[in-house]
């Protein structure tokens, strides 16, 4: 059996009338087209012509036109039959395994990144940690040097009080023993004037007693010895005096002085006494003898 046959034996059986069918539907379509280009023209011409007639006698009755018999519209043709649906093969094992395993490193890259993330954000609350406990160190730190200075200051201030406190005592030590001196030396003096006066009596006078003062040299002679060692830079107006008493020892050793008279500029009055104090004697007579003492004057410009 060959190709045609095959074709012909399986082909779908030819349907009854579907010839005739045909043939009926196209003549009817000509006699539709053919009516409704008569009616067009007959209407134009309708419009176009006027004429005048008159009616003599009753017109033909003309017979109403055949109904066009529609013709059978063939039956519809077989809805054909909807395509199989074609599943997508599943993809090989190769991609999936490329697909788990790009999946694999995006979400390694994700936890990389969030891992970093992590670990800058604790490196940079460490370094704040450092920082906040760098300030408060250096804080204790400033607070404990300003304690310490503090410390140092009462601790140094302390010291000089109780300096003070050590050569006030030593002052007043002093005083007292000069006091003793003086009060010896006083003695000493009178019974050495007694003795050459030749008279035991304490109110007695003689020539000898008054010839024991100091000679008008004498003054000149201290002078000459206190000098040097007065240092005064001050300027002042005129020439203040400051009038100081001393009491020597037979060998004409310093061992009181009193300021009797302040020269009204304090910085001259401490200077005389500093002088004083450090000639720590002063010299003899013209005769070789020590007087006992005396006022002394000393004026900035002699």
């Amino acid at each position: 059996m060959d190709a045609a046959s095959d074709r012909h034996q399986f082909a779908p059986p030819p349907q009854p009338g579907m010839l005739r069918a045909v043939v009926l539907a196209v003549i009817a379509h000509l006699l539709l087209l053919v009516a409704l280009t008569f009616g067009l023209h007959w209407q134009r011409e309708s419009e176009n012509t006027v004429a005048e007639a008159e009616l003599w006698s009753k017109l033909p009755q003309e017979a109403a036109p055949k109904p066009v018999v529609e013709p059978t519209p063939p039956p519809p043709a077989p809805t054909p039959p909807a395509p199989p649906v074609v599943k997508a093969p599943p993809p090989p094992q190769a991609d999936l395994q490329a697909q788990r395993d790009a999946q694999i490193a995006v979400e390694r890259e994700k936890a990389k990144r969030e891992a970093e993330e992590r670990r800058l954000a604790e490196l940079q609350k460490q370094k704040e940690l450092d920082r906040k406990r760098k300030l408060e160190a250096q804080r204790k730190h400033d607070e404990e040097v300003a304690r310490q200075k503090e410390e140092d200051k009462r601790q140094l201030a302390e010291a000089k009080r109780k300096e003070d406190l050590e050569k006030e005592k030593k002052r007043k030590l002093q005083d007292e023993q000069q006091a003793k001196k003086l009060a010896q030396l006083r003695d000493d003096t009178l019974k050495r004037m007694q003795a050459m006066a030749g008279t035991g009596a304490p109110g007695s006078t003689s020539a000898a007693a008054h010839s024991s003062g100091p000679s008008a040299t004498w003054g000149a002679r201290v002078q000459a010895k206190v000098r040097p060692f007065i240092h005064f830079t001050d300027t002042v107006s005129g020439n203040p005096e400051a009038v100081v008493t001393v009491r020597l020892a037979p060998d004409g050793t310093i061992v009181a002085k009193t300021l009797k008279k302040s020269s009204g500029v304090k910085s001259w009055d401490d200077a005389v006494l500093r002088a004083l104090e450090n000639a720590e004697t002063l010299p003899r007579d013209v005769d070789g003898r020590v007087p006992s003492g005396g006022d002394l004057v000393f004026r900035p410009q002699g």
